[in-house]
């Protein structure tokens, strides 16, 4: 068993392992939420431990990446196409979310059983108009941008960087050269994080066991399984295209994702998994310079887990008030989310976010959101494996579209040099 296995097994374990210790808890101690608060602890520490690696990581395969595409018209080719799969990736995910919530209308069950409107769920919900986001974009500083993990702005910086340090050409190679090994001891200090990864999970799930008992599961258990079903129809999609463009190689493409999306969904964060799915596309034969160029921008513009439940989860709130949104107020919602959405990975809770300051938008009571804190772990779970799915399959596309996609036989020797 390699050790990319033998990870991939120690986290299922971990997941089953808290879910059986969180029931015990739940059930047994006088102070389960005790438990659940020092459990949290463990799992704060390992995700501390990912963002301390992401803003390196990103910013010197980035700057690496356009470096060595050459000139800026190449970035530019590669952006578009990138940019592109997105926007129709977007769309598919947002549509899909609609057309599944008014085909199985989940909030009617719920009509008559709400929330008084004055409850609130305390999310903040400003910094999400369309001039926050292009303020936003641009770092005032990029020191800030990279204290607080702002993946957006890393990117924009590292774009600018990586296209001055190709343009310079030989001034710029040693810096290349340092930045470069840079990424490599990143990846190595990632091999050491991902050690820590079982006991995340295991504390993650046995503290929102302990905390709410296994009735979480079961209370919304209809939604849940609904969600869920929408959440596979959005995986077959997604497989169906990138089986268009790689034919049989995305089967490969999946198992090296498996890691990587058991990870996110264990910890409800897409975050964690990044670094191991960029290794995993490398070994799948994805070039380092489109890996490190599309990955960092998926991870702020394709998150397509999170869009689908956006959608998803606005209609539901409707719903259980009795509110019925015409076609064009739907499709009006659809678009604005389109917009909201992208940059939403550095916000916290990013997904409730989004849907409540969408809910003041169509006069729908931000009480509804009360429906959806209890399980949003959960579903959490879901959109972040799909936002790493959908990531996945976008690198290795955009790859084959550029001609930089290694053959099954050249990946393992590219990789072992």
């Amino acid at each position: 068993m390699n050790k990319q296995s033998r990870l991939t097994t120690y986290i299922l374990v971990g997941l089953v392992l808290g879910i059986f210790v969180g029931y015990l808890a739940n059930t047994n101690m006088e102070n389960p939420v005790g438990f659940a608060d020092n459990m949290s602890l463990i799992t704060t520490l390992f995700l501390r431990l990912i963002k301390m690696i992401i803003a390196p990581l990103v910013f010197s395969t980035l700057v690496v990446g356009i470096s060595k595409m050459g000139d800026a018209s190449e970035v530019g080719r590669v952006g578009v196409k990138t940019l592109g799969w997105f926007f129709i990736a977007s769309l598919m995910s947002l549509t899909l979310g609609l057309i599944l919530v008014n085909l199985f209308r989940p909030g009617d069950a719920l009509v008559g059983h709400m929330a008084a409107t004055t409850a609130h769920s305390d999310l903040v919900t400003s910094g999400l108009t369309l001039k926050e986001f292009v303020t936003h974009l641009v770092p005032a500083s990029i020191v800030e941008g990279m204290s607080k993990n702002e993946i957006l702005q890393i990117v924009i910086f590292s774009l600018f960087f990586g296209s001055a340090a190709a343009a310079v050409g030989d001034h710029a190679k040693v810096m290349i050269q340092a930045l470069d090994g840079v990424a490599h001891v990143m990846l190595k200090v990632t091999g050491y994080v991902m050690r820590f990864a079982p006991f995340a999970v295991f504390a993650a799930v046995s503290g929102v066991i302990a905390k709410s008992g296994l009735k979480v599961l079961s209370t919304y258990g209809v939604f849940m399984a609904e969600f869920y079903f929408a959440i596979a129809v959005l995986w077959g999609l997604l497989i169906v295209i990138g089986f268009i463009f790689l034919r049989g190689r995305i089967f490969s493409l999946l198992a090296e994702m498996r890691g990587p999306t058991l990870l996110a969904f264990s910890t409800a964060s897409s975050e964690a998994a990044y670094p191991k799915t960029l290794e995993g596309l490398e070994r799948f034969g994805v070039r380092n310079r489109i890996a490190a160029f599309v990955l960092p921008i998926g991870y702020s513009f394709n998150l397509d887990g999170s869009m689908m439940y956006c959608t998803f989860g606005t209609v539901f709130i409707a719903q259980a008030y009795g509110i019925e949104m015409s076609l064009g107020q739907q499709m009006t919602m659809m678009m604005v989310l389109m917009l909201t959405s992208k940059g939403m990975a550095g916000v916290p809770r990013a997904s409730l976010v989004v849907i409540a300051a969408t809910l003041g938008q169509f006069n729908i009571p931000e009480a509804g959101m009360l429906l959806l804190l209890g399980i949003d772990h959960f579903l959490d779970m879901a959109r972040s494996a799909t936002n790493v799915i959908g990531n996945g399959i976008a690198t290795a596309v955009v790859a084959k579209w550029e001609g930089e996609l290694l053959s099954e036989a050249e990946a393992p020797a590219a990789k072992a040099a």
